[in-house]
């Protein structure tokens, strides 16, 4: 059975990011851009963008992040992970999604508000 993405997942167009449950920050958000592969990655420096829904010491790759990269982001080390069955990516996303990580972050907002 796949893993269905999360109703927040920041990689949803209908997501506000604001709106991600755990307290949403943009400083820490922005620094998942290091899980975003460039060009050809070795599999030992794949690096996971982990769903806010799952716990400390028990993550799960974003969906929405793992069906951006194993597709347009053609992260290769994080395919031969998927092939080597160390990584599940038998997972369902919900509705459109983004096309960059840089999408995902929120709108620039005027100083004072919600940053």
């Amino acid at each position: 059975m796949s893993r269905r993405q999360c109703d927040k997942c920041p990689w949803k167009v209908s997501t506000d990011p604001f709106e991600i449950p755990g307290g949403y920050d943009v400083k820490k958000h922005r620094k998942l851009e290091n899980t975003i592969a460039e060009g050809i990655m070795p599999v030992a420096t794949v690096r996971l963008m982990a769903c806010h829904e799952t716990t400390s010491g028990n993550e799960l790759p974003c969906v929405g992040w793992l069906n951006n990269q194993i597709g347009v982001g053609n992260n290769l080390g994080l395919r031969i992970a998927c092939m080597a069955g160390r990584i599940d990516a038998d997972v369902e996303t919900i509705g459109l999604q983004h096309e960059t990580f840089k999408d995902t972050l929120p709108a620039p907002q005027p100083k004072g508000e919600k940053e």
